[in-house]
């Protein structure tokens, strides 16, 4: 996207120094890596920064307007509607396509958002890594809002833990040590000082939980929440019966709690009307579909990791679809091929992240992650065998 820092950059890069990087990133925690890290970060102009905040911007309107709650009151299912909800998502992140548009000037173009963490930590350990073994342009930094690696942590750490002692506060999660973003619970136990705990390790005692500590039976004031009630359902019957505690009236402190997993979600999408947002709606609320259905895509509103999604939508895929109030259609968002490499460009998205603190009145920008792929979407299964392609994030010029 900045062709001089593109070109200085790959007429550089090596193999060898690659293998370096990767070398290192993953001796910070052996073996947990569980994902292709891509050979680039992106490199983001000011004016395309500018464009992907001004739409994130416009989207924290609506979700800080006090009519928000009411409009999203459909959003959360009720067999997975947690009691003690709080006034805000303390994490939002914004998934945003890199797109030409007509005029063939680079455009964001939002493909989802979420009310809920992300690798907020990994993302630190990879821009240190990266920053060892390849020069950072003038100028640029992968931090947003004014932030920077000490403030950026500060602030993660304030929000997660709260006012409390680190070990009363947990990072709860399903098989933690098992899951493909298990780097980012090492960097966050790292970072701040909480052990990440499975939901079969709590010990429930009236509305009180408890997890054992190096042996020792641990008060549990705070919950730094990274389970995904799909991902929950999917598990044996003893787990789902063991997440059934979440349910309950418990005396613990939420981050994020998990109603906004589904308040900001792919459910906010039709309240959006901004020119970086894809036209979406309900599917029940279409009187007539598209005459030009080729260019949507049918998403399912309660599911996640891309499950369920229709590429290539049809009028025969709709009529078979039961429970339309539960589906949304999107204008399809064509992704620009924009990282040039060794051999075909890279597409790429980006996601932005926003902390809120308790008692402040909106979320800020602060940090980022990027995916690269030359595959139809973005994701593992798309990009087997291909080079130049996985996890990363963006420098931003400041």
């Amino acid at each position: 996207m900045v062709p001089s820092i593109r070109e200085a950059y790959n007429a550089a890069f090596t193999v060898e120094k690659y293998q370096a990087f990767l070398n290192d990133l993953h001796n910070a925690w052996p073996g947990q890596i569980d994902f292709r890290v891509a050979e680039t970060p992106v490199f983001i102009p000011r004016d395309f920064t500018r464009k992907v905040l001004d739409a994130c911007e416009n989207i924290v309107d609506i979700i800080t307007d006090p009519k928000f709650n009411e409009l999203t009151r459909n959003a959360i299912p009720e067999k997975v509607k947690v009691p003690g909800e709080n006034g805000h998502s303390h994490f939002i992140a914004f998934d945003f396509g890199i797109c030409i548009n007509e005029q063939g000037e680079y455009e964001p173009q939002l493909i989802e958002m979420q009310g809920f963490p992300t690798l907020f930590g990994y993302e630190v350990l990879l821009d240190d890594v990266y920053s060892r073994h390849f020069p950072v342009p003038t100028g640029y930094s992968s931090y947003l809002g004014g932030h920077t690696r000490e403030t950026y942590l500060q602030l993660l750490k304030e929000i997660i833990v709260g006012d409390h002692n680190p070990e009363n506060v947990i990072l709860l999660e399903i098989f933690p040590r098992k899951q493909k973003t298990r780097i980012d619970f090492y960097c966050t136990e790292a970072y701040t000082g909480i052990k990440m705990v499975c939901l079969t390790e709590l010990i429930k005692e009236g509305k009180n939980l408890f997890y054992l500590n190096d042996g020792k039976k641990t008060a549990i004031k705070r919950i730094y929440n990274r389970i995904i009630f799909d991902d929950l359902q999917q598990q044996s019957p003893e787990v789902q019966e063991k997440g059934k505690i979440l349910l309950e009236e418990l005396d613990v402190e939420w981050c994020p709690h998990p109603n906004w997993f589904y308040r900001i979600s792919k459910y906010t999408l039709p309240l959006i009307r901004h020119p970086y947002v894809p036209p979406t709606f309900f599917l029940n609320e279409i009187k007539q579909l598209p005459a030009d259905l080729e260019n949507y895509v049918l998403k399912p509103l309660f599911s996640f990791a891309g499950q369920g999604v229709i590429i290539d939508v049809t009028a025969a895929d709709i009529e078979v679809v039961k429970d339309p109030e539960n589906w949304i259609l999107q204008k399809k968002v064509k992704y620009a091929d924009v990282i040039v490499t060794p051999d075909i460009p890279a597409k790429a998205e980006i996601r932005i992240f926003y902390f809120w603190k308790d008692g402040s009145t909106r979320p800020v920008p602060t940090n980022n992650l990027a995916r690269l792929s030359k595959g139809k979407m973005v994701g593992v299964r798309y990009n087997k065998d291909k080079e130049w392609v996985g996890g990363s994030f963006c420098l931003f010029e400041q």
